[in-house]
């Protein structure tokens, strides 16, 4: 019998050398962490179950039957996040590179089957050199296995990617799948094509960084949401995260102890706005007095920056936050900021978390490069992500609320439950002076009557009653009370319901 436990020991401790101390050494080298680091980091303390410890690969083609490491290149389980289930697989690069055969997407689709059947997130690290060769078509359709998972978990469980190395090819479409792609800074990238095929290809001179590094897509292309500076620092924001968010589709967001008064007022938010319509102030400073304890999680902090999302706590419960930013284009929407922040409605709705818009924005950005580039489809999907959102929604008017932009942005006509406006704000078609000069065309040439005419406009529209008036919005609020207010009203909604007419699904404009 002690001669078959200590096999078993044995073996484990084989499965856990991976690819070898050699490799193990150079992955250090290279500044990152072993896929089983990775996973003792994220989970909590022994709290890792670990699955197909001993799976191999099937391939005997070019000499593969000789090397048939334990694990195949991938580590899965299931562990928790302060307490809190979650399904985890972790590529580990010193086994043939993490390369993907079909045995390791096998691993891979085993937890994400288990992890919807059990309704727990899904996080996914990522460090893999890619499809393996030696095994053709097989590695492929392991791919596509996994692709299809991906699909299938869409909106019913949170599914998280954590990008820690090289993600390339066909690899990164799995990530692209997921509700949130990290990376971490200097040691992580994604493409399609590398460099050398750009080159081939295209003429173009590129590195890998600057192709598919953490920069890129957390500025340019906005397909990462974050970048860190290492594995542990990404590792710790993804816990962070995973407490904001439900672990399935039918259950409510967790409520965490809080330590902030839900009535507490804010005094200066009754001078957040400036006197000079013009003049920017930032909108995370109204955010963070909001939240309890000022914990604010921004999502794509580094993309558009003229739009804010992210989520924060209100009464312990997690409310997802969409901003206009007025200190970055004055807060105008355009074609990345709609996406944006369409991306993100449609996954508070999916887990039914809260959102809070709170609005300042002049209209749509104007020009040939926004409409070449279809700004009208891609406003638009911001357009169809609130007006099919059935959670609650809470808007508050802090500025301006202008044209098209103004019934984009979680208006009542898009089916908002309570649309406050801060008594400086301005819902109109458009700001005075343009209005005015539309208007009174017949009269530019006179000054003086322009500037008269200005001030009318502005005493009849610059203001929210008369959109008050009409019950578009449904109180004007004193800026100091708003967390109250808005905290008050989620809590009143908590058991809304909405009837849908009956669809197979919709058709976004994509």
């Amino acid at each position: 019998m002690k001669d078959i436990l200590q096999t078993l020991e044995d073996r484990r401790g084989q499965a856990r050398l991976g690819g070898g101390q050699k490799r193990i050494d150079a992955q250090h080298g290279r500044g990152k962490l072993t896929a089983r680091e990775r996973i003792d980091l994220l989970l909590d303390e022994g709290s890792f179950e670990e699955f197909d410890m001993f799976m191999t690969h099937r391939c005997t083609d070019f000499g593969m039957e000789e090397n048939q490491p334990y694990g195949d290149g991938v580590v899965t389980g299931w562990g928790t996040i302060n307490g809190r289930q979650v399904y985890v697989f972790s590529q580990d690069f010193t086994v043939l590179g993490g390369s993907v055969s079909a045995t390791h997407a096998q691993k891979i689709c085993k937890i994400m089957d288990m992890a919807v059947q059990n309704g727990a997130p899904i996080i996914g690290i990522n460090d893999s050199g890619g499809a393996r060769i030696q095994e053709g078509v097989d590695s492929l359709a392991g791919y596509g296995e996994v692709f299809q998972r991906n699909i299938m978990a869409s909106g019913v469980v949170p599914q998280i990617s954590v990008i820690m190395g090289p993600c390339a090819g066909g690899a990164v479409y799995s990530p692209a799948m997921t509700d949130f792609i990290f990376m971490v800074k200097d040691s992580s990238y994604m493409f399609v094509t590398g460099p050398d095929v750009v080159k081939t290809v295209t003429n173009e001179q590129v590195s890998a960084e600057e192709l598919g590094g953490a920069s890129t897509h957390t500025k340019k292309s906005s397909v990462a949401d974050a970048a860190f500076e290492n594995d542990v620092e990404a590792l710790a924001e993804v816990r962070r995260l995973v407490d904001f968010l439900p672990l399935n589709n039918r259950q409510k967001p967790p409520k965490r102890p809080f330590f902030d008064a839900p009535d507490r007022v804010e005094p200066s938010l009754d001078t957040l706005v400036p006197d000079n319509p013009n003049t920017p102030y930032d909108m995370k400073e109204l955010i963070l007095k909001l939240a309890d304890e000022g914990d604010f999680y921004e999502i794509q902090e580094d993309f558009a920056k003229n739009m804010i999302t992210g989520f924060i706590r209100l009464e312990g419960r997690t409310v997802g936050v969409v901003a206009n930013q007025p200190m970055v284009l004055a807060g105008v929407l355009d074609i990345d900021s709609a996406r944006k922040a369409a991306r993100f409605v449609r996954f508070c709705d999916c887990f039914d978390i809260p959102i809070l818009t709170l609005v300042d924005v002049p209209g749509f950005l104007p020009g040939t490069s926004q409409e070449y580039n279809g700004v009208i489809k891609h406003g638009a999907k911001l357009l169809f992500a609130y007006g099919e959102a059935t959670v609650p929604k809470v808007t508050v008017i802090t500025r301006k609320a202008y044209g098209g932009a103004y019934v984009v942005m979680s208006s009542k006509h898009l089916r908002g439950d309570f649309n406050y406006a801060w008594p400086t704000a301005e819902v109109a078609v458009m700001g005075a002076k343009g209005a005015t000069e539309i208007i009174h065309r017949a009269d530019l040439g006179d000054p003086e009557k322009i500037a008269a005419h200005t001030k009318n406009y502005e005493d009849r529209f610059a203001n929210p009653f008369v959109a008050a008036e009409r019950g578009f919005i449904d109180e004007v609020i004193m800026p100091r009370s708003t967390r109250v207010r808005v905290s008050r009203a989620i809590a009143s909604l908590r058991n809304k319901a909405h009837d849908m007419p009956w669809k197979k699904h919709d058709n976004i404009p994509l």
